[in-house]
């Protein structure tokens, strides 16, 4: 307990001074704990700390670690993965928020699969922010019509968007990607849409997005710890 408590008290004192630094009040950003590839016992140990949300990448990872802890009324499950056709109703109905929805089918889907006696999920639409290859993520320029689009859809409810600055050392650079996903959400308020939400930055850049306005941070090995080799760290 004593290796998680040092670690979570470290980020979010971590993230706290990154909000000083930017005359940013702390309480607006939200730590959002990235449990992938670590066991259902260390969600435990940082719920008892007092953690609520958590992330996870991978659908039935996911689903195996809240039938774990199915005693814990309150956690509130984060998908932060890409996510197939196939397990948009598994998605609908077992999570709280959705952070990579990235086209207009997916969006669809889950709103169709949302259980009527649950609330609205949680979206946000993820925007290739870094402009790499291969990375999920609609381009910007198309950011705001699917935004308007899950805004539309009667189980859904969109709350913002979600972006992956390229792994680098220079500060500028992540701060000009992150920059990005603020554009796109000042786009849809312009356009009428209410967001909130910029999810950006990880263990290894979350100064740079806090200073972009990011109000919630994905960290993983901050928290937990490195991972396998081969297993993307947040």
């Amino acid at each position: 307990m004593f290796q998680y408590e040092k670690a979570w008290q470290d980020a979010r004192a971590r993230i706290a001074a990154a909000a000083r630094a930017c005359a940013r009040d702390p309480a607006a950003i939200r730590l959002l704990a990235v449990s992938k590839a670590h066991p259902a016992e260390a969600v435990r140990a940082l719920h008892a700390l007092g953690q609520r949300a958590f992330g996870e990448n991978y659908v039935q990872e996911a689903l195996a670690k809240m039938d774990a802890l199915a005693d814990l009324r309150d956690v509130e499950w984060h998908l932060i993965g890409p996510l197939q056709s196939n397990k948009t109703a598994a998605v609908a109905a077992r999570f709280s928020w959705v952070h990579t929805v990235d086209r207009e089918k997916v969006a669809r889907r889950l709103s169709a699969a949302r259980p009527p006696a649950l609330p609205p999920l949680e979206v946000c639409v993820q925007v290739n922010i870094s402009a790499e290859p291969g990375k999920s993520g609609v381009v910007p320029g198309d950011a705001l019509a699917l935004a308007q689009q899950v805004a539309a859809l009667p189980r859904l409810r969109l709350r913002g968007f979600m972006g992956i600055a390229e792994a680098t050392a220079d500060r500028a650079r992540q701060r000009a990607q992150f920059r990005v996903l603020g554009e796109c959400a000042a786009a849809c308020r312009a356009a009428g849409l209410a967001v909130d939400t910029l999810s950006m930055g990880m263990s290894a850049d979350l100064e740079a997005a806090v200073a972009e306005g990011a109000t919630l941070v994905r960290l993983g090995t901050a928290l937990f710890g490195e991972r396998a080799t081969g297993v993307p760290a947040f």
